[in-house]
């Protein structure tokens, strides 16, 4: 049902994941432009992992919050909807096309991004889902409504 018009936004039960999330956002972001700047990239290289990196974030953090009251790891929730991944295949490309297609990186301020640099986004996506997987089963574990 809809919280009463009174009842703030945010209950406690949701400050937690979102406190988390915006956590691992900020780490994943300074780290990923530091790392980038620290590996004598340029400025529009960095901002450019930056974003993909947020572009990652993103689509991982998609099928976390898909599935927020149990795991997202399994063959159904995987599976999920044609939307879904419909949504996931078109950010995808129109993020390599942002990144790899020249008319765009010029309109937009971009540039390629190297495949070892980009691993490390694919990885810390990964560890980024991971960690709030983790956090979630944990969660869910711990405060199960007794029947």
């Amino acid at each position: 049902p809809p919280r009463p018009r009174d009842a703030p936004l945010g209950s406690g039960a949701l400050r937690w994941p979102v406190q988390l999330v915006s956590a691992r956002y900020e780490i994943a972001v300074v780290g990923s432009v530091t790392w980038a700047l620290a590996r004598g990239a340029s400025l529009v290289l960095a901002q450019t992992m930056v974003m993909n990196t947020m572009v990652v974030l993103e689509i991982f953090h998609l099928f976390y919050i898909r599935n927020i009251h149990g795991t997202s790891l399994t063959r159904a929730a995987v599976r999920g909807t044609k939307v879904i991944w419909t949504v996931v295949i078109a950010v995808t490309f129109a993020q390599l096309g942002v990144t790899y297609l020249p008319p765009l990186q010029r309109l937009l301020v971009t540039e390629s991004v190297p495949l070892t640099e980009g691993a490390v986004i694919l990885a810390t996506g990964l560890a980024f889902f991971a960690i709030l997987e983790a956090e979630k089963q944990l969660r869910l574990r711990l405060f199960r409504p007794r029947a």
